[in-house]
C-alpha cells in the first residue's frame, strides 16, 4: 500500500511537488491556508508552467482547506507530512499535523532555511526529517497556478533528503523516491551541511532581491547587487565553516572561492563573477526570489530566518557579519514601508 501523504502549507513548492506526486498515482492531499488557491485547487486542479516542457500540464488534486484538516482523523493517517511552509509558520504547521500522523509517521521539512530543530520540538526527532533543495525556483502567481523559473544545471541534484543523524535509512529513500517524481533526487548523509549549503544561496539572493527589486538574472548581472550578493555569501560561508558544516558547491559556487571573492582576493571575485554572469541564464527573466515574492505581495519575509540566521550564529561564536545584518535590518525597512525597493536602498549593504 502506499504510504499516505500530507502537504502541509501546499503554495508554490507544495503544489509544485504535490501536482506531480498526484500524477504519480500516490496518495496525497494537498493542505492550505489561502481560500482561494485550495478552492481553485478543488475546481481546476493545479496548473504547472515554466521552463521545462515537462512542467506544463494541470492535475486535479485532493486539496484542504487548514479547517478541514480535522477531518483526517476519520481517515486512514498519515505516515509523511512534508511541511513546505515559510519558516516562520513551522512550529503551528507541525502542531497541527501531529495528531493524525500514524504510528511510525513522520515529518519532513520542505522549505528554505534550517527548520529541523522546530519540527523536532513538536513531534520529537525520530519523527523529524529534512530535504535541502537546489535548482528549483517557483511561484504561486496566481490562485492553483505554479511556475518553474529556474532550471537546475546540468546533473544536479534537485532534492536532497537526510535524517538528522546523517544515516541512509529506508524512510530517506523512500523520501528521495517520492521526490523523485517531480525532479532528480537522492538521499545525503550531509543533511546540516547541505542545509547550510542552501542557506549560503538563500542569503546571498533573497535580501538582495527584497531591497533591490531586481530579478534573479539582472541580480547577476547588476555590479551593485552582484558585488552585495557575493559579500553577503562570504560571511555565510565563513559562519558555516566555524559551525563544522562541510559546506558544497553552492549552485556551482565554490564556497572556498565564494568566501575569498567577498573578502577581496581579485582572482577569486574574478572567478565568481564570471560563473554569476553565465549561470544568469538559468533563471527566466522573471524569476523572483521567494522575498520578493513576499515583498511584492505585503507578506511577512523570511529575512530573520535566512540572513538573521546567520547574524545570530555569527555572533554566537564571534564571527562578524556586518552585510547580512544590514540586509536584514533593511528588509524589514522595506517591510515597514519606510524605504522603497531600489538601488539606492541596496548600496547601504
Amino acid at each position: 500500500m502506499n504510504p499516505r501523504i500530507a502537504i502541509v502549507c501546499a503554495g508554490a513548492i507544495g503544489g509544485y511537488v504535490g501536482a506531480y506526486m498526484t500524477r504519480a498515482h500516490e496518495d496525497v492531499v494537498l493542505i492550505d491556508q489561502y481560500p482561494e488557491h485550495v478552492e481553485a485547487m478543488r475546481g481546476e486542479g493545479v496548473h504547472l508552467s515554466g521552463l521545462l516542457s515537462r512542467d506544463n500540464f494541470a492535475t486535479r488534486v485532493n486539496a484542504l482547506h487548514i479547517h478541514e484538516a480535522q477531518g483526517l482523523s476519520r481517515q486512514r493517517p498519515i505516515d509523511i507530512a512534508f511541511i513546505t511552509a515559510k519558516s516562520y509558520d513551522t512550529a503551528w504547521a507541525a502542531t497541527m499535523i501531529r495528531p493524525y500522523l500514524s504510528p511510525n509517521g513522520f515529518v519532513v521539512s520542505l522549505q528554505n532555511a534550517i527548520n529541523e530543530e522546530t519540527i523536532a520540538s513538536v513531534v520529537g526527532w525520530g519523527r523529524t526529517m529534512g530535504v535541502a533543495i537546489a535548482g528549483l525556483g517557483v511561484e504561486l502567481y496566481a490562485p492553483g497556478k505554479v511556475k518553474r523559473t529556474q532550471k537546475e544545471a546540468e546533473g544536479q541534484v534537485v532534492f536532497r533528503a537526510g535524517e538528522v543523524h546523517g544515516r541512509v535509512t529506508p524512510r530517506a529513500e523512500l523520501v528521495a523516491k517520492l521526490l523523485g517524481a517531480a525532479d532528480r533526487a537522492s538521499t545525503t548523509t550531509n543533511l546540516w551541511g547541505e542545509r547550510w549549503t542552501k542557506l549560503i544561496v538563500n542569503v546571498m539572493r533573497n535580501g538582495v532581491a527584497a531591497v533591490s527589486g531586481l530579478g534573479g538574472p539582472d541580480q547577476n548581472g547588476n555590479e551593485v547587487a552582484r558585488w552585495a550578493m557575493i559579500r553577503l555569501a562570504a560571511e555565510a560561508v565563513r559562519v558555516g565553516q566555524a559551525l563544522g558544516y562541510t559546506l558544497g558547491s553552492a549552485q556551482g559556487l565554490d564556497p572556498e572561492t565564494l568566501a575569498r571573492a567577498g573578502e577581496g582576493d581579485k582572482a577569486c571575485l574574478d572567478t565568481i563573477t564570471r560563473q554569476l554572469l553565465e549561470t544568469a541564464i538559468l533563471r527566466a527573466d522573471d524569476n523572483r526570489p521567494s522575498m520578493a515574492q513576499d515583498v511584492l505581495k505585503g507578506r511577512r519575509t523570511e529575512i530573520d530566518d535566512m540572513n538573521g540566521l546567520v547574524v545570530a550564529r555569527g555572533k554566537d561564536i564571534g564571527i562578524p557579519t556586518p552585510a547580512n545584518a544590514n540586509i536584514q535590518m533593511l528588509v524589514h525597512k522595506v517591510m515597514r514601508g519606510e524605504i522603497a525597493p531600489g538601488m539606492d536602498a541596496l548600496r547601504a549593504v
